[in-house]
């Protein structure tokens, strides 16, 4: 990752090491043969850029908290952003052979042990969050953590967000209709990973919550337009998954829908909306706002 500003590169690459070594401990080597696990290990281990997990601790620490409780939370999306990959990559899905620069969950364990390596992996993510009973967090504020984050998975997340992209396939959306998609499939998990964090790092403050979701709303979608910009700019060696894909596919995008440039005005507006969001949260959420920048102008 090269996020900008680079006084901050150092701090999130400190951050990534530990969503990594966290990560790490919930898939440790087997001692007998186990297909299953090594396909979960596969999944979430194979790389990966971890920004969901870095919103986490970066919300956790711009209301004032960075301890360990967030480690639960940031390992948790990150296990439902793997299942959401190794599902969306399937035959009957986006049908891909490619990820992070390596063969696909299915094709490397095959396609049924795929389907249960995501669904092993959702399991996981809402077991880690109700196991963690370290007394920091409440218990009502726990459940609120696996509310939202059970929301960010189901119809009105990531599920219902897939299903409105494979009905829309071959159709043209206009910008209302494709923002709502996107809101949903990848926009949703992003504002659960602000959420968590925050949660996890004590926020009861409703006004600072609302805040931090509209940080997170325009963060994601600025996500989704830079992702369609580099499936037209980049090529399958820096992406690391097939590139031209969507338009193979005839999947509306913001390019094929507003052009390019009128594509990167877009991603300027959401990029300052998200800044404006926590401005008054002040250097606190520095983090976050470095992050935006991130997923505005990330290479790959």
């Amino acid at each position: 990752m090269n996020p900008n500003p680079p006084e901050h590169a150092v701090e999130l690459q400190t951050l990534t090491a530990r969503a990594n070594r966290a990560l790490e401990r919930l898939f440790p080597a087997p001692e007998t043969d186990d297909v299953l696990q090594d396909a979960m290990r596969y999944a979430v281990l194979g790389g990966g850029k971890r920004l969901r997990p870095l919103l986490t601790y970066a919300a956790g620490q711009a209301v004032g908290d960075d301890g360990p409780a967030l480690d639960a939370p940031a390992c948790a999306v990150e296990l439902i952003h793997a299942y959401s990959l190794v599902h969306d990559d399937l035959p009957a899905m986006d049908d891909d052979d490619l990820r992070r620069g390596q063969p696909t969950c299915h094709i490397a364990y095959g396609e049924a042990m795929a389907i249960l390596a995501g669904d092993a992996l959702q399991a996981l993510a809402f077991e880690l969050l109700a196991r963690d009973t370290r007394e920091i967090v409440s218990d009502a504020k726990r459940v609120e953590m696996l509310r939202v984050l059970g929301s960010a998975c189901g119809a009105q997340g990531m599920a219902g967000g897939q299903a409105v992209d494979l009905t829309a396939t071959g159709k043209r959306l206009d910008l209302a209709a494709l923002e709502r998609m996107h809101a949903l499939k990848t926009g949703a998990l992003i504002r659960a990973s602000v959420r968590l964090g925050a949660l996890a790092g004590g926020c009861d403050d409703a006004e600072t919550l609302q805040a931090l979701d509209r940080y997170a709303h325009a963060v994601g979608l600025a996500f989704q337009v830079r992702d369609d910009l580099l499936d037209v700019e980049a090529d399958t060696e820096a992406l690391g998954k097939t590139a031209g894909k969507d338009a193979a596919q005839e999947k509306s995008t913001f390019p094929a829908l507003l052009g390019m440039q009128a594509s990167r005005e877009r991603l300027r507006e959401l990029t300052a909306q998200a800044e404006e969001a926590i401005a008054f949260l002040g250097e606190p959420a520095a983090l976050l706002a470095t992050l935006a920048r991130y997923a505005a102008e990330r290479g790959n």
